[in-house]
């Protein structure tokens, strides 16, 4: 089925025709159809004709988008869809969705165009959340948890078994927090902005406090979640014992701004799948939070806590890495696929937690893990690492880091659920490659 017709105009001139738009995607006129039914064309009927027409503009971005065009020619490779899987039959790698939200460059990173790491050096993690969703700046802002949603969360949160994780605590939060909003599926902007601090406030306040001096009230709730205090403040007594100072609160709160997005990571792509099936925010988190739970992702900070706690036991870093060495295991805490230099988070991190005394012996192994990989291999610190030393020098368990990890990234997926509800439902649509048995098989 194919059309040479062509009619109506763009912003660029005249629309294309089925045949007009191949040759510029380089592709057959069977392909192009085949985008239009994965989301990834828009077609319009031509005025007074049976065939259809293409936007030049949106033909060009997918040209651009996925490499191909007039230069790729009509091979096999190039009549793949963008995020299709290779030839051999592993992904290509070029799924992409437009996102004004983070710009990760060769050593630095960016929200909304401004560095990362200049927004965490001023600014907390409530101010900088709120700066990605609306790219405004209220300084001072402070998320508050509605009291409905808030105690759904805590008696779910109190119905799981003892050992369950804190990332565990915070899916079952997610979900309570989802059943006491009666608007989670109004996706209007003004709807979601107001849902999502709340949600984020939820989730904190959900977790037991772990500090024993701490003052609770009757109902479990910490004394700080209804002083207007930063998040961080109100996070730091649910992963440590010690009392937190102004300086290691600062820290933390480094940590959750510097987390908050890094572009399309795994747990972000499957929040922007879940919102471009128009899931609710709440139902975006939870798609997100099931990502994190992979030793790849949200959980390798543990890794690295683990790493350092026993290079601290055995008192040597060159012991514990051949160790690892030794066993086939990996070396946590170690170089970024995006970075061919140190992790511009964990730079930053590190500088803070230099300023913290009780943090100076795992910073040392942190380091000296460093400098015994580096003799050999040009790896750097990520920000795995840098969870790890603020994790273990805090006392806080090895999963805190994963936890500062997933409160973090809620904001970002948030932000990414935002971008993603004014784009065409269902675009994120990628086809799979099928290895199966050739048809007809015989019934089993």
């Amino acid at each position: 089925m194919t059309d040479d017709t062509a009619g109506g105009t763009s912003g660029s001139g005249k629309w294309l025709s089925t045949r007009e738009t191949a040759d510029r995607l380089g592709v057959k006129s069977e392909t192009v159809y085949a985008y239009v039914s994965r989301g990834l064309l828009t077609s319009r009927r031509a005025p007074g004709g049976r065939g259809s027409t293409f936007d030049p503009d949106e033909v060009d971005a997918l040209a651009r988008r996925s490499g191909r065009g007039r230069l790729g020619g009509d091979s096999a490779a190039a009549d793949r869809p963008a995020g299709s899987p290779g030839g051999d039959g592993r992904w290509d790698g070029t799924l992409t969705a437009r996102t004004g939200i983070t710009l990760i460059g060769t050593d630095r990173y960016y929200y909304r165009g401004v560095d990362a790491c200049a927004l965490a050096a001023r600014y907390g993690y409530e101010e900088t959340a709120a700066w990605l969703w609306t790219g405004e700046l209220t300084p001072g802002i402070r998320f508050t948890a509605p009291h409905e949603s808030l105690a759904a969360a805590r008696r779910a949160v109190a119905a799981l078994p003892a050992h369950s994780g804190l990332v565990d605590r915070l899916r079952a939060a997610t979900i309570a927090a989802a059943v006491t909003d009666p608007l989670r599926f109004d996706l209007s902007a003004p709807t979601v902005l107001a849902a999502a601090p709340a949600l984020i406030a939820t989730l904190v306040g959900a977790l037991p406090a772990r500090e024993t001096d701490a003052a609770d009230t009757p109902d479990g709730s910490a004394e700080s979640d209804a002083s207007g205090s930063a998040l961080a403040a109100r996070l730091w007594p649910r992963l440590s014992r010690h009392t937190a100072d102004q300086a290691s609160v600062r820290v933390l709160d480094a940590a959750l701004t510097l987390l908050i997005d890094h572009d399309l990571a795994a747990s972000t792509l499957a929040a922007r799948v879940a919102a471009s099936a128009r899931a609710h925010p709440y139902a975006v988190v939870s798609a997100g939070l099931g990502a994190v739970d992979g030793p790849l992702h949200g959980a390798a900070s543990g890794l690295a806590h683990r790493l350092l706690t026993e290079v601290l036991e055995r008192g040597s870093a060159a012991a514990v890495v051949a160790d690892h060495l030794r066993e086939g295991r990996r070396i946590p805490g170690l170089g970024h696929r995006l970075y061919p230099g140190e992790d511009p988070r964990a730079r930053m991190l590190f500088g803070l937690l230099d300023e913290l005394p009780r943090a100076a012996p795992a910073l040392a192994a942190a380091r000296e893990v460093v400098e015994t990989t580096a003799r050999y291999t040009p790896l750097h610190a990520n920000v795995d690492l840098a969870l790890a030393v603020l994790s273990v020098s805090a006392g806080m368990p090895a999963e805190a880091g994963e936890t500062v990890f997933a409160v973090a990234r809620t904001a970002g997926w948030i932000a990414h659920a935002l971008e993603e509800y004014q784009e065409r439902p269902l675009r994120l649509r990628p086809s799979g490659h099928y290895t199966g048995p050739t048809p007809p098989q015989p019934l089993p």
